[in-house]
Parts: structure tokens; sequence; C-alpha cells
């Protein structure tokens, strides 16, 4: 699978990383299925949280293994200091880590939550202890939802972040604005050395009134050519790694997609974005 560089961090991550949302609801020897899975892919970076149900558990007794093999990111809902504080602490035990390769500030997605976080106090404080005191190497933020690229723009003028996270798919770039912004900030993060982390990427839309069988909270892309189709998509434009998606059932075809991976040329890149259909629209993902 492709690796690219990680922005300053220097870590050459698969163009997917393993998402460890997929597994929080799985019991122990389903999660095992899935982290042999992307070993046996040669997936080399896990993103994880500590609100991922189970996740850290059904982690833990793969460390160190994991450790020594996988760059880790994690990060922390908390808006405090002496809340993040706490929770970084659970998070460690839950894991059974003492330190981390990137840690992030979680779900940052528009300006209130980021004066929350950056202000006297804020969780970024605590963010900064870690890093001096040895426990992370590298910061970032991360974020859902429409107005998650222009907010981290703007936090990226207040800190100097090593990584975003935030939503880039075909779907989602339907919206002109959503587009721009994102844009933007991807412009920005490749000017600056900013490592670039993307999420949401087989998302097609919401669900509506209608039945949810995944465990993603968007209604994603089913079949392997749908699949084959976003995610090129995605690793064709000028990002770095993407997580993989929430649902387990999911996962190979993910994985198997990302292995098969060319870049798209640009024409077959429009004419993607242009044929995107969402059954039902999804404004936390400005998909219509």
């Amino acid at each position: 699978m492709e690796k690219r560089r990680l922005g300053r961090t220097e870590h050459n991550s698969t163009v997917v990383t393993f998402g460890a949302y997929s597994i929080g609801k799985l019991n122990q020897e389903q999660a095992d299925i899935a982290i042999q899975m992307c070993l046996e892919y040669g997936i080399n970076h896990i993103d994880i949280a500590p609100g991922y149900a189970e996740s850290m558990e059904r982690v833990a007794p793969w460390m160190p293994e994991l450790r020594e093999k996988m760059f880790l990111g994690c990060k922390t809902p908390m808006r405090t200091k002496d809340d993040a504080w706490r929770n970084v602490e659970d998070i460690m035990h839950r894991m059974n880590v003492d330190s981390f390769d990137l840690f992030q500030l979680h779900s940052v997605i528009d300006i209130e939550t980021l004066d929350l976080v950056t202000s006297k106090g804020g969780a970024l404080e605590a963010l900064v202890e870690m890093k001096e005191q040895g426990l992370t190497k590298w910061l970032g933020i991360t974020g859902h939802g429409p107005s998650s690229p222009s907010t981290h723009l703007e936090a990226l003028r207040r800190f100097d972040f090593d990584t975003v996270m935030f939503p880039v798919n075909a779907s989602m770039y339907r919206d002109f604005q959503y587009r721009k912004d994102s844009d933007l900030l991807i412009n920005f993060c490749n000017e600056n050395d900013v490592g670039i982390q993307t999420i949401k990427m087989i998302a097609r839309g919401g669900w509506g009134d209608g039945r949810k069988d995944c465990g993603t909270w968007y209604d994603p892309y089913r079949d392997q050519k749908d699949i084959d189709e976003s995610l090129w998509w995605l690793l064709s434009q000028e990002i770095d790694t993407a997580p993989s998606c929430g649902e387990f059932s999911l996962l190979q075809k993910v994985l198997d997609a990302a292995s098969r991976f060319s870049r798209l040329p640009i024409a077959e890149q429009e004419s993607i974005v242009s044929t995107r259909v969402s059954i039902q629209s999804e404004p936390k993902l400005a998909i219509i």
C-alpha cells in the first residue's frame, strides 16, 4: 500500500489508517480479526479516541506489538486543561500505553469550541504540557461537519498544530462552499508542512428515516466498485492519509481498494464528484 509523509512528523503513513472506531462494538475475537487484517495489509498508523466504545480495551492486548508497528494517534474531547489531563491519564490506562506519537484536540467544529480549547486554562494547554513532558511527539486538531475546514484554518493561525483531521469525500465536494473551504485548508497545510488526515471517506448521505444497517452515523457506500471510486477519488487529492471507515463489515473492501489505488486523472475526479447521488441529504456533512 502506498505511503505518504504526514507533514513535519516525517512519518510515512499508509494512505489508509486503521480507524479503530470500527472495532469499538466488537467482541475481542472479532476485533483481533480486524487488527490482524490491518497488519496483513501493512497498515502502519492507528487512529483512536476514548469515545469509540470499547476500542481502547480491544487494542490494549495488542500493545506493545502495535506500538512498535503503528504510528499512534489519539484524541481528547475535553475542553479544559484539567479535564483533558484526567482524560489523558484514563486513556493511557485503558490502552496500556505510556506515550503517543500524535495527540489531538477532538471534534473542534466551530469557532466557539476553538475559543474554549485555546483560551487560558483550555485543553490545548494540557497537550502542550504533554509534549513538553515527552508524552507525545506531535499535536493536532480534528473536527466534523461543514464548518471544520474554516475553523481549522483559524486554529492554525492561532497555534502551529502539526496535523489536522477533517471530512473530505466526493459527495461533500458537490457543495461549492465546502469544497472551497477544504481546498483552502489543504493548500495552507501543504504550504506549511502540516499533516492532513481526512475522514468520512465513503459517506454518500444521511440515514433519514431509513433503517440504519451500518455502524457509521452516515450512510456509506457498500459495493466494492463504489468504495473503489470514493477512495481513489479521495487519495487523488493532496492529502496524506485517511482513517478507515467505522463499519467492520466494510473494512476489508476499504483496505483492498487502497491496496489497488492509482491516481485518477482530473477529468475522472470531476466526473465522480458530479455523479455522486445521495439517497438522503446529511446537513452535518454538507451533503445535499
